[in-house]
Protein backbone atom coordinates (compact mmCIF):
# COMPACT_ATOMS: atom_id res chain seq x y z
CA UNK A 1 0.00 0.00 0.00
CA UNK A 2 1.28 3.76 -1.20
CA UNK A 3 2.60 5.55 2.03
CA UNK A 4 2.42 9.38 2.28
CA UNK A 5 2.61 12.06 5.13
CA UNK A 6 0.06 11.95 7.38
CA UNK A 7 -2.11 15.31 8.16
CA UNK A 8 -1.62 17.14 11.44
CA UNK A 9 1.61 15.82 12.24
CA UNK A 10 3.26 16.74 15.67
CA UNK A 11 4.81 19.90 16.06
CA UNK A 12 7.93 20.44 16.71
CA UNK A 13 9.92 23.11 19.01
CA UNK A 14 11.75 23.72 14.94
CA UNK A 15 9.02 24.73 14.17
CA UNK A 16 8.42 28.11 16.48
CA UNK A 17 9.05 30.34 13.84
CA UNK A 18 7.42 29.39 11.01
CA UNK A 19 8.80 30.70 7.78
CA UNK A 20 6.72 32.17 4.96
CA UNK A 21 7.96 28.87 2.40
CA UNK A 22 5.72 27.01 4.58
CA UNK A 23 3.02 27.53 2.10
CA UNK A 24 5.10 28.50 -1.06
CA UNK A 25 3.88 28.59 -4.97
CA UNK A 26 6.29 30.33 -7.06
CA UNK A 27 3.60 29.77 -9.91
CA UNK A 28 -0.10 29.90 -9.54
CA UNK A 29 -0.33 26.39 -11.76
CA UNK A 30 2.50 24.09 -12.46
CA UNK A 31 4.67 24.10 -15.57
CA UNK A 32 3.75 21.82 -18.21
CA UNK A 33 7.36 20.83 -18.49
CA UNK A 34 10.90 21.43 -16.89
CA UNK A 35 13.90 19.94 -17.61
CA UNK A 36 14.22 18.88 -13.53
CA UNK A 37 11.63 17.69 -11.52
CA UNK A 38 12.92 17.12 -7.46
CA UNK A 39 10.77 15.04 -5.92
CA UNK A 40 11.12 16.48 -1.81
CA UNK A 41 11.97 20.04 -0.51
CA UNK A 42 13.23 18.85 2.69
CA UNK A 43 17.53 19.00 3.33
CA UNK A 44 18.39 16.71 0.45
CA UNK A 45 15.71 18.38 -1.80
CA UNK A 46 16.89 21.74 -0.88
CA UNK A 47 21.16 20.65 -1.32
CA UNK A 48 20.32 19.37 -4.63
CA UNK A 49 18.55 22.45 -5.95
CA UNK A 50 21.45 24.52 -4.48
CA UNK A 51 24.59 22.53 -5.77
CA UNK A 52 22.71 22.41 -9.02
CA UNK A 53 22.65 26.08 -9.03
CA UNK A 54 26.24 26.48 -7.79
CA UNK A 55 27.36 23.80 -10.39
CA UNK A 56 25.36 25.70 -13.49
CA UNK A 57 27.01 29.06 -12.02
CA UNK A 58 30.71 27.86 -12.14
CA UNK A 59 30.24 25.99 -15.34
CA UNK A 60 28.40 29.33 -17.14
CA UNK A 61 26.00 27.61 -17.94
CA UNK A 62 23.03 29.83 -16.10
CA UNK A 63 20.63 27.00 -16.22
CA UNK A 64 18.55 27.99 -13.94
CA UNK A 65 17.69 31.08 -14.93
CA UNK A 66 14.16 30.39 -15.82
CA UNK A 67 11.33 28.71 -13.75
CA UNK A 68 10.45 25.93 -16.31
CA UNK A 69 13.89 24.77 -15.75
CA UNK A 70 13.84 23.54 -12.70
CA UNK A 71 10.74 22.53 -10.19
CA UNK A 72 10.96 21.30 -6.63
CA UNK A 73 7.14 19.60 -5.20
CA UNK A 74 7.28 18.70 -1.70
CA UNK A 75 4.20 16.21 -1.07
CA UNK A 76 3.01 18.64 2.06
CA UNK A 77 3.45 21.85 3.97
CA UNK A 78 7.51 22.38 4.33
CA UNK A 79 6.91 21.67 8.13
CA UNK A 80 4.70 18.72 8.28
CA UNK A 81 6.13 15.49 10.94
CA UNK A 82 8.57 15.66 13.16
CA UNK A 83 10.84 16.53 11.51
CA UNK A 84 9.10 17.19 8.87
CA UNK A 85 9.51 13.35 7.09
CA UNK A 86 7.67 13.56 4.25
CA UNK A 87 8.11 13.82 0.59
CA UNK A 88 9.25 17.01 1.17
CA UNK A 89 11.97 14.90 3.42
CA UNK A 90 12.30 17.43 6.11
CA UNK A 91 12.18 14.13 7.91
CA UNK A 92 16.01 14.23 8.10
CA UNK A 93 16.08 17.73 9.03
CA UNK A 94 14.11 18.43 11.87
CA UNK A 95 13.80 14.92 14.07
CA UNK A 96 17.19 13.51 14.23
CA UNK A 97 17.66 17.53 16.67
CA UNK A 98 19.57 19.39 14.41
CA UNK A 99 22.89 17.02 15.46
CA UNK A 100 25.59 17.76 12.76
CA UNK A 101 27.46 14.98 14.30
CA UNK A 102 29.87 12.31 11.70
CA UNK A 103 30.88 9.24 12.53
CA UNK A 104 34.36 8.91 12.82
CA UNK A 105 34.57 5.47 14.25
CA UNK A 106 31.18 3.68 13.75
CA UNK A 107 29.86 3.75 10.08
CA UNK A 108 33.15 3.24 8.58
CA UNK A 109 32.27 -0.38 9.59
CA UNK A 110 29.18 -0.11 7.42
CA UNK A 111 28.02 -4.31 7.30
CA UNK A 112 26.14 -5.19 10.17
CA UNK A 113 25.79 -9.51 9.92
CA UNK A 114 23.90 -11.29 12.66
CA UNK A 115 26.90 -12.49 13.67
CA UNK A 116 27.64 -9.14 15.13
CA UNK A 117 26.41 -8.03 18.54
CA UNK A 118 23.00 -6.41 18.64
CA UNK A 119 24.58 -3.10 19.39
CA UNK A 120 25.75 -2.67 15.61
CA UNK A 121 22.68 -1.48 14.93
CA UNK A 122 23.21 1.61 16.74
CA UNK A 123 26.71 1.64 16.10
CA UNK A 124 27.70 0.06 12.76
CA UNK A 125 30.93 -1.45 14.42
CA UNK A 126 33.93 -0.03 11.87
CA UNK A 127 35.67 -3.09 12.29
CA UNK A 128 32.98 -5.22 10.51
CA UNK A 129 33.33 -2.53 7.02
CA UNK A 130 36.89 -2.57 7.36
CA UNK A 131 36.70 -6.28 7.13
CA UNK A 132 34.35 -6.71 4.49
CA UNK A 133 34.87 -3.92 1.98
CA UNK A 134 38.23 -2.62 2.80
CA UNK A 135 40.33 0.29 4.36
CA UNK A 136 39.45 2.43 0.84
CA UNK A 137 35.40 2.35 1.70
CA UNK A 138 36.12 2.44 5.36
CA UNK A 139 38.32 5.78 4.95
CA UNK A 140 35.41 7.15 2.01
CA UNK A 141 32.51 6.51 4.71
CA UNK A 142 34.38 8.62 7.80
CA UNK A 143 36.27 11.22 5.66
CA UNK A 144 32.45 12.15 3.78
CA UNK A 145 30.70 12.65 7.06
CA UNK A 146 33.91 14.31 8.81
CA UNK A 147 33.92 16.95 5.25
CA UNK A 148 30.15 17.73 6.43
CA UNK A 149 31.50 20.12 9.42
CA UNK A 150 33.54 22.41 7.30
CA UNK A 151 31.11 22.22 4.30
CA UNK A 152 28.30 23.45 6.23
CA UNK A 153 30.36 26.21 7.94
CA UNK A 154 30.97 27.38 4.64
CA UNK A 155 27.48 27.23 3.43
CA UNK A 156 26.41 29.27 6.14
CA UNK A 157 28.97 32.23 5.97
CA UNK A 158 29.20 32.27 2.61
CA UNK A 159 25.59 32.49 2.35
CA UNK A 160 25.02 34.56 5.61
CA UNK A 161 22.02 31.48 6.94
CA UNK A 162 20.97 32.52 10.32
CA UNK A 163 20.75 28.98 11.86
CA UNK A 164 22.32 28.96 14.91
CA UNK A 165 24.88 27.26 13.31
CA UNK A 166 27.62 26.12 16.02
CA UNK A 167 31.11 24.38 15.84
CA UNK A 168 32.03 22.02 18.58
CA UNK A 169 32.84 18.82 20.06
CA UNK A 170 30.64 15.42 20.32
CA UNK A 171 30.52 13.55 23.72
CA UNK A 172 29.83 9.85 22.91
CA UNK A 173 29.20 8.47 26.38
CA UNK A 174 29.21 5.16 27.63
CA UNK A 175 26.96 3.64 30.28
CA UNK A 176 27.82 0.55 30.11
CA UNK A 177 31.29 -1.70 29.79
CA UNK A 178 30.23 -4.15 26.66
CA UNK A 179 29.95 -1.00 24.77
CA UNK A 180 32.71 0.38 25.66
CA UNK A 181 34.92 -2.23 25.07
CA UNK A 182 33.31 -2.93 21.59
CA UNK A 183 34.21 0.87 20.36
CA UNK A 184 37.47 1.32 21.81
CA UNK A 185 38.70 -1.80 19.85
CA UNK A 186 36.91 -0.62 16.80
CA UNK A 187 38.45 2.65 17.12
CA UNK A 188 41.74 1.01 17.43
CA UNK A 189 41.06 -1.15 14.28
CA UNK A 190 40.58 1.99 12.53
CA UNK A 191 43.86 3.50 13.71
CA UNK A 192 45.25 0.61 13.03
CA UNK A 193 44.60 0.71 9.82
CA UNK A 194 44.62 4.22 9.59
CA UNK A 195 41.55 5.68 8.73
CA UNK A 196 42.05 9.61 9.28
CA UNK A 197 38.94 9.69 11.09
CA UNK A 198 40.14 7.96 13.78
CA UNK A 199 43.00 10.66 14.57
CA UNK A 200 40.70 12.99 15.48
CA UNK A 201 38.71 10.89 18.28
CA UNK A 202 39.87 11.27 22.05
CA UNK A 203 39.00 8.55 24.07
CA UNK A 204 38.34 8.85 28.52
CA UNK A 205 37.68 5.96 30.96
CA UNK A 206 36.86 5.51 34.62
CA UNK A 207 36.91 8.39 36.81
CA UNK A 208 38.23 10.75 33.53
CA UNK A 209 35.38 9.92 31.44
CA UNK A 210 32.68 11.09 33.94
CA UNK A 211 34.54 14.23 34.99
CA UNK A 212 34.85 15.08 30.86
CA UNK A 213 31.17 14.05 30.32
CA UNK A 214 29.50 15.19 33.20
CA UNK A 215 27.45 11.96 32.37
CA UNK A 216 26.71 9.82 35.93
CA UNK A 217 27.95 6.78 35.76
CA UNK A 218 29.97 6.77 32.37
CA UNK A 219 32.65 4.55 31.84
CA UNK A 220 33.73 5.75 29.17
CA UNK A 221 33.41 8.76 26.42
CA UNK A 222 34.87 9.55 22.87
CA UNK A 223 34.84 13.06 22.04
CA UNK A 224 35.62 14.60 18.47
CA UNK A 225 34.70 17.59 16.05
CA UNK A 226 30.83 18.12 14.86
CA UNK A 227 28.44 20.62 14.76
CA UNK A 228 24.60 21.43 15.49
CA UNK A 229 22.43 23.92 14.20
CA UNK A 230 18.58 25.17 14.14
CA UNK A 231 17.63 22.30 10.90
CA UNK A 232 14.63 23.95 9.86
CA UNK A 233 16.35 27.72 9.30
CA UNK A 234 18.94 25.99 7.43
CA UNK A 235 16.51 23.99 4.86
CA UNK A 236 14.35 27.44 4.32
CA UNK A 237 17.24 29.63 4.05
CA UNK A 238 18.28 27.26 1.35
CA UNK A 239 14.92 27.09 -0.36
CA UNK A 240 14.30 30.67 -0.04
CA UNK A 241 17.73 31.73 -1.77
CA UNK A 242 17.01 28.63 -4.61
CA UNK A 243 13.54 30.19 -5.61
CA UNK A 244 14.99 33.44 -5.70
CA UNK A 245 17.26 32.22 -8.39
CA UNK A 246 15.06 30.92 -10.51
CA UNK A 247 13.49 28.01 -9.17
CA UNK A 248 9.92 26.66 -9.00
CA UNK A 249 8.74 25.44 -5.98
CA UNK A 250 5.29 23.94 -5.69
CA UNK A 251 4.10 23.41 -1.86
CA UNK A 252 1.03 21.06 -0.94
CA UNK A 253 1.51 18.90 -4.53
CA UNK A 254 1.23 15.24 -3.55
CA UNK A 255 3.49 13.51 -6.25
CA UNK A 256 1.23 10.56 -7.02
CA UNK A 257 3.36 8.93 -9.86
CA UNK A 258 6.07 8.95 -12.28
CA UNK A 259 5.49 7.07 -15.83
CA UNK A 260 7.63 6.84 -18.43
CA UNK A 261 6.96 8.87 -22.05
CA UNK A 262 7.49 7.81 -25.40
CA UNK A 263 9.45 11.39 -25.37
CA UNK A 264 13.32 11.30 -25.46
CA UNK A 265 13.89 14.69 -24.85
CA UNK A 266 10.90 14.84 -21.90
CA UNK A 267 10.89 11.35 -20.86
CA UNK A 268 9.35 11.53 -17.13
CA UNK A 269 5.78 12.56 -16.70
CA UNK A 270 5.00 13.41 -13.19
CA UNK A 271 1.46 12.47 -12.26
CA UNK A 272 0.19 14.93 -9.10
CA UNK A 273 -3.28 16.29 -7.74
CA UNK A 274 -2.95 19.08 -9.68
CA UNK A 275 -1.90 18.03 -13.20
CA UNK A 276 1.10 16.89 -14.64
CA UNK A 277 4.54 18.17 -15.35
CA UNK A 278 6.72 16.13 -18.27
CA UNK A 279 10.62 16.04 -17.42
CA UNK A 280 14.08 15.28 -18.93
CA UNK A 281 15.20 14.19 -15.33
CA UNK A 282 13.80 13.06 -12.33
CA UNK A 283 15.13 13.36 -8.45
CA UNK A 284 13.46 11.88 -5.86
CA UNK A 285 14.60 13.25 -2.66
CA UNK A 286 12.22 11.02 -0.39
CA UNK A 287 13.48 9.01 2.22
CA UNK A 288 10.82 7.87 4.16
CA UNK A 289 8.21 7.54 1.61
CA UNK A 290 10.49 6.81 -1.56
CA UNK A 291 9.17 3.08 -2.24
CA UNK A 292 5.63 4.93 -2.49
CA UNK A 293 6.68 6.03 -6.24
CA UNK A 294 9.71 3.74 -6.27
CA UNK A 295 8.14 0.19 -5.40
CA UNK A 296 11.70 -1.51 -6.14
CA UNK A 297 12.60 0.63 -2.63
CA UNK A 298 10.24 -1.80 -0.70
CA UNK A 299 11.92 -3.23 2.14
CA UNK A 300 14.63 -0.98 1.40
CA UNK A 301 14.59 2.23 2.91
CA UNK A 302 11.74 1.70 5.42
CA UNK A 303 9.62 4.19 7.55
CA UNK A 304 11.14 4.50 11.29
CA UNK A 305 9.04 6.50 13.27
CA UNK A 306 10.90 8.61 16.30
CA UNK A 307 10.61 10.34 19.39
CA UNK A 308 11.75 14.05 20.45
CA UNK A 309 11.92 16.56 22.83
CA UNK A 310 12.97 20.17 24.47
CA UNK A 311 13.83 20.15 27.77
CA UNK A 312 14.12 23.53 29.83
CA UNK A 313 16.08 24.22 33.13
CA UNK A 314 13.81 26.69 35.32
CA UNK A 315 16.67 28.09 37.33
CA UNK A 316 19.45 29.83 36.07
CA UNK A 317 22.44 28.08 37.67
CA UNK A 318 21.81 24.73 35.71
CA UNK A 319 25.39 23.91 34.22
CA UNK A 320 25.35 25.19 30.59
CA UNK A 321 26.82 22.37 28.16
CA UNK A 322 28.63 23.48 25.41
CA UNK A 323 28.82 20.20 23.76
CA UNK A 324 26.56 17.80 21.95
CA UNK A 325 25.99 14.34 23.24
CA UNK A 326 24.78 10.70 22.77
CA UNK A 327 24.68 8.84 25.58
CA UNK A 328 24.66 5.09 24.97
CA UNK A 329 22.49 3.35 27.71
CA UNK A 330 21.98 -0.58 26.53
CA UNK A 331 22.80 -2.43 23.74
CA UNK A 332 19.70 -0.98 22.14
CA UNK A 333 19.41 2.43 23.64
CA UNK A 334 20.79 5.41 23.17
CA UNK A 335 19.96 9.48 23.56
CA UNK A 336 21.17 12.10 21.60
CA UNK A 337 21.30 15.87 22.71
CA UNK A 338 22.50 19.54 21.71
CA UNK A 339 22.54 22.16 23.73
CA UNK A 340 20.70 25.38 22.87
CA UNK A 341 22.03 29.44 22.90
CA UNK A 342 19.10 29.76 25.65
CA UNK A 343 20.33 26.94 27.94
CA UNK A 344 17.23 24.27 26.70
CA UNK A 345 18.31 20.93 25.50
CA UNK A 346 16.79 19.12 22.83
CA UNK A 347 16.83 15.25 23.48
CA UNK A 348 16.01 12.58 21.26
CA UNK A 349 15.61 8.59 21.30
CA UNK A 350 13.96 7.08 24.53
CA UNK A 351 14.36 3.76 22.84
CA UNK A 352 14.25 1.97 26.14
CA UNK A 353 10.78 2.20 26.59
CA UNK A 354 9.29 1.62 22.76
CA UNK A 355 11.87 -0.57 21.07
CA UNK A 356 10.49 -3.97 22.22
CA UNK A 357 7.40 -3.32 20.50
CA UNK A 358 8.13 -3.08 16.71
CA UNK A 359 4.44 -2.29 15.87
CA UNK A 360 5.13 1.40 17.74
CA UNK A 361 8.20 2.50 15.44
CA UNK A 362 8.99 0.05 12.21
CA UNK A 363 7.13 1.11 9.18
CA UNK A 364 5.26 3.22 11.05
CA UNK A 365 4.40 6.44 9.30
CA UNK A 366 1.78 7.82 11.75
CA UNK A 367 3.93 10.96 13.65
CA UNK A 368 0.40 12.67 14.44
CA UNK A 369 0.56 10.91 17.70
CA UNK A 370 3.54 10.66 20.23
CA UNK A 371 4.72 7.33 21.04
CA UNK A 372 2.61 6.44 23.92
CA UNK A 373 5.21 3.91 25.89
CA UNK A 374 7.63 6.85 25.67
CA UNK A 375 6.22 10.16 26.08
CA UNK A 376 7.01 10.39 29.46
CA UNK A 377 10.52 9.26 29.07
CA UNK A 378 11.99 12.73 28.82
CA UNK A 379 10.50 13.77 32.10
CA UNK A 380 13.35 14.59 35.13
CA UNK A 381 16.28 13.08 31.65
CA UNK A 382 18.44 15.88 32.49
CA UNK A 383 18.36 15.67 36.81
CA UNK A 384 19.21 11.92 35.97
CA UNK A 385 21.89 11.84 34.20
CA UNK A 386 24.10 14.95 34.10
CA UNK A 387 25.87 15.88 37.74
CA UNK A 388 24.69 19.67 38.67
CA UNK A 389 21.23 19.22 37.10
CA UNK A 390 19.39 17.71 40.03
CA UNK A 391 18.36 20.99 41.32
CA UNK A 392 17.48 22.58 37.66
CA UNK A 393 14.18 22.78 37.80
CA UNK A 394 14.56 21.09 34.44
CA UNK A 395 11.18 20.26 32.72
CA UNK A 396 9.91 18.73 29.18
CA UNK A 397 8.85 21.52 27.24
CA UNK A 398 7.99 19.85 24.32
CA UNK A 399 7.84 16.14 22.74
CA UNK A 400 6.99 15.62 19.52
CA UNK A 401 7.38 12.44 16.88
CA UNK A 402 8.78 12.13 12.97
CA UNK A 403 9.58 9.45 10.19
CA UNK A 404 13.17 8.52 9.84
CA UNK A 405 13.96 6.60 6.54
CA UNK A 406 16.36 3.27 7.56
CA UNK A 407 17.92 1.51 4.42
CA UNK A 408 18.20 -1.98 4.76
CA UNK A 409 22.02 -2.35 5.16
CA UNK A 410 22.57 1.21 6.82
CA UNK A 411 24.13 3.19 4.27
CA UNK A 412 21.83 5.93 2.42
CA UNK A 413 21.17 5.35 -1.43
CA UNK A 414 22.59 7.56 -3.86
CA UNK A 415 22.83 8.07 -7.34
CA UNK A 416 21.01 6.80 -10.46
CA UNK A 417 17.75 4.57 -9.98
CA UNK A 418 18.71 1.29 -11.30
CA UNK A 419 16.94 0.77 -14.66
CA UNK A 420 15.67 4.35 -14.76
CA UNK A 421 17.52 6.49 -17.36
CA UNK A 422 17.63 9.84 -16.26
CA UNK A 423 16.30 9.04 -12.50
CA UNK A 424 18.28 9.50 -9.21
CA UNK A 425 17.60 9.07 -5.81
CA UNK A 426 19.10 10.53 -3.07
CA UNK A 427 17.27 8.84 0.41
CA UNK A 428 17.61 6.50 3.07
CA UNK A 429 19.54 8.44 5.80
CA UNK A 430 18.67 6.16 8.49
CA UNK A 431 18.28 9.40 11.33
CA UNK A 432 21.67 10.15 10.40
CA UNK A 433 21.28 12.48 7.55
CA UNK A 434 23.18 15.67 8.82
CA UNK A 435 26.57 14.26 8.45
CA UNK A 436 25.80 13.24 4.81
CA UNK A 437 23.13 14.52 2.42
CA UNK A 438 24.50 18.46 2.01
CA UNK A 439 27.55 16.51 -0.18
CA UNK A 440 25.24 13.94 -1.53
CA UNK A 441 23.00 16.30 -3.22
CA UNK A 442 26.36 18.18 -4.76
CA UNK A 443 27.24 14.42 -5.83
CA UNK A 444 23.88 14.33 -6.97
CA UNK A 445 24.01 17.71 -9.00
CA UNK A 446 27.04 17.00 -10.55
CA UNK A 447 25.89 13.73 -12.19
CA UNK A 448 22.71 15.39 -13.27
CA UNK A 449 24.66 18.02 -15.30
CA UNK A 450 27.61 16.61 -16.35
CA UNK A 451 25.42 13.00 -17.01
CA UNK A 452 27.64 11.44 -14.33
CA UNK A 453 28.14 7.65 -12.95
CA UNK A 454 28.46 7.88 -9.49
CA UNK A 455 31.70 5.94 -9.90
CA UNK A 456 32.76 9.35 -11.36
CA UNK A 457 32.02 11.53 -8.49
CA UNK A 458 33.17 12.22 -4.98
CA UNK A 459 30.43 9.64 -3.42
CA UNK A 460 31.18 6.65 -0.93
CA UNK A 461 31.49 3.51 -2.81
CA UNK A 462 28.84 2.06 0.09
CA UNK A 463 26.35 5.07 -1.01
CA UNK A 464 25.60 4.09 -4.58
CA UNK A 465 22.72 2.96 -5.49
CA UNK A 466 22.98 -0.37 -7.51
CA UNK A 467 20.51 -3.10 -8.51
CA UNK A 468 23.01 -5.31 -6.36
CA UNK A 469 21.97 -3.28 -3.32
CA UNK A 470 18.24 -3.67 -4.25
CA UNK A 471 18.51 -7.62 -4.65
CA UNK A 472 20.56 -8.21 -1.60
CA UNK A 473 18.82 -10.07 1.29
CA UNK A 474 18.72 -9.26 4.99
CA UNK A 475 17.45 -5.82 6.84
CA UNK A 476 19.57 -4.65 9.60
CA UNK A 477 16.93 -2.92 11.54
CA UNK A 478 14.71 -6.13 11.88
CA UNK A 479 17.89 -8.32 12.69
CA UNK A 480 18.86 -5.81 15.35
CA UNK A 481 15.14 -6.01 16.90
CA UNK A 482 15.39 -9.54 16.57
CA UNK A 483 18.46 -9.99 18.55
CA UNK A 484 17.01 -7.53 20.93
CA UNK A 485 13.35 -8.94 21.26
CA UNK A 486 13.87 -12.48 20.43
CA UNK A 487 11.32 -14.16 18.21
CA UNK A 488 7.86 -13.11 20.12
CA UNK A 489 6.69 -11.31 17.20
CA UNK A 490 7.93 -12.95 14.15
CA UNK A 491 4.30 -14.04 13.20
CA UNK A 492 3.89 -10.12 12.24
CA UNK A 493 6.66 -10.15 9.62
Amino acid sequence: MAQYPVPNSTLSFWRTEPHDFDNHRTTVELPAEVDIVIIGAGYAGASIAYHLLEKSKESGKNLFWRQEKLVLVPQEEMVSSESGKDLNVMTQVIFPGGHLKPDPYYRAAGEITRKTLPQVFILTICKGALRKHGRDAAEEVSSFEQRHVKAIKELVEKENIECDFVVTRATDVCLYEDIRKELKSGLEALTAAKISSAAEVHYSDGRTAEGISGVKGAKGCFTYTAGHVWPYKLVLSLLSKVVSRGVNLQTHTPVKSVNSTNDQRRRWSVETDRGSVKASKVIYATNAYTSTLLPGFKKKIIPVRGICSRIVPTKAHAPFLSNSYILRLSPMEYDYLIPRSDGSIVVGGARRDYFRDLDQWYDNIDDSKLIEPAKNYFDGYMQRHFRGWEDSGAYTDKVWTGIMGYSSDGFPFVGDVPGKPGAYVCAGFSGHGMPQIFLSGKAIAEMVLDDKKAEEVDLPRLYRASQARLDAKGEVTLDAWRAMAGNSMQAKL
